[in-house]
């Protein structure tokens, strides 16, 4: 399996790139994210891969980061998400407010990427919450956390939906009350609430 390529960019084409690699052209597919991302022509760059093997077609997919590349593996595990779907969806998003999408059960944000309905969005949701916060916890955010949001969302008012979704990103509960502290007046849904802290901590940085 071929975890990671690195080359010279010898060509960028919509949805995909070409790195000169040991005197071979490799055609990686990628998400508008990693092409945004990637340096200038006749640079080198460093992207993780996910090979695909069909029947039809022989893909080497790449990516900026691990992580978005996780993701990617993780799209198309849902049923009824391909390769393609899934590059939009993570082209439609940055990362985080995809993974915050997925957490809190944002449909309306899943399914603005072309090609995603209500129903495949409501899917993603549900399929990939766990994995999602299995990322959340190789990243160092505590057990208890995670766990409070699962077990008491429920019964929990959109302010502490919006705080429990805020630490299971990996914010400090401190963290995340001062940055709801001003959400809380111009907000009344948890999604709003969220979206309102995150600005305020991107603010501050």
């Amino acid at each position: 399996m071929i975890a990671l390529v690195e080359g010279t960019i010898v060509e960028k084409n919509e949805g995909e790139v070409i790195l000169l690699t040991g005197g071979i052209g490799l055609r990686l597919v990628c998400s508008m994210n990693t092409l945004a991302a990637l340096p200038p022509m006749d640079q080198k760059c460093r992207l993780f891969t996910h090979f695909s093997v069909r029947e039809d077609a022989m893909d080497l997919y790449g990516f900026m980061t691990r992580e978005e590349r996780d993701m990617f593996r993780h799209l198309i595990s849902v049923t009824g998400v391909g390769p393609k779907s899934a590059l939009f969806v993570l082209g439609s998003l940055p990362l985080s407010d995809l993974r915050l999408a997925i957490l809190t059960g944002d449909i309306n944000l899943l399914s603005r990427a072309p090609g995603i309905g209500k129903k495949i969005a409501q899917r993603i949701a549900l399929e990939l919450k766990d994995k999602v916060t299995k990322d959340a916890l190789a990243s160092g955010v505590s057990v208890e956390d995670i766990a409070i949001a699962d077990m008491e969302a429920p019964a929990q008012d959109a302010l502490g939906e919006a705080m429990q979704a805020l630490k299971a990103l990996g914010y400090s509960p401190q963290e995340a009350a001062n940055a709801l502290k001003g959400a809380k007046g111009q907000a009344q849904t948890a999604d709003e609430m969220i979206r309102l802290a995150l600005r305020n901590m991107a603010q501050k940085v």
